[in-house]
């Protein structure tokens, strides 16, 4: 590691590649997957890498690598257990729009209801909020691109934009007849 700090590239390679069976062995303590020890060893590379210089030579360097690979092994299980408290295993995706066109159900008819009623709440809306609708929502625009495109400040497009979905959650508070 210390040829590695004065830049001998040869040396910094050599390290790298010697360094690989020790941390997976020392992320194989904690996590069983093969994927992700060695996404967590490419975590540890990099670390390394990134702060090859904080890196005493007076020092022994496995210890200093053994840390950083704590420190990482530990990073990524606080990262599976988020992931894991907030995924919700299913056994069957759901299905949506089963029913054919000669088959309608009253969900189909539900959605169409609202698409209809979508689009007159649109039509009540004065001329700035539809563009701002229109643009940034279903044309899914930046507001930058919108901008260009309407003419309208980036601060007009966001008033605009307000307000119509304030209007327009107004208008569709009520449940469709169907």
């Amino acid at each position: 590691m210390a040829q590695a700090q004065n830049g001998d590239g040869a040396a910094y390679q050599k390290l790298l590649a010697a360094v690989v069976p020790l941390l997976r062995a020392i992320i194989g303590k904690r996590l069983k997957d093969p994927d992700k020890i060695e996404d967590v060893v490419q975590e540890v590379l990099i670390s390394v890498h990134k702060n090859r210089h904080t890196y005493d030579p007076s020092m022994a360097f496995t210890p200093w690598l053994s840390t950083i690979a704590q420190r990482r092994t530990v990073d990524a299980l606080r990262k599976m257990y988020r992931l894991n408290a907030r995924e919700t295993l299913v056994d069957e995706y759901p299905e949506t729009f089963l029913c054919d066109e000669t088959n309608t159900s009253p969900e189909d008819d539900l959605v169409f209801a609202l698409g209809d009623e979508l689009k007159r709440a649109l039509d009540t809306l004065p001329a700035g909020q539809r563009i701002a609708v229109d643009l940034l929502k279903l044309r899914e625009m930046s507001l930058k691109e919108a901008s260009a495109s309407s003419g309208m400040s980036v601060a007009a497009l966001k008033v605009a934009m307000h307000r119509a979905l304030k209007s327009l959650r107004a208008q569709m508070a009520t449940e469709p007849e169907l």
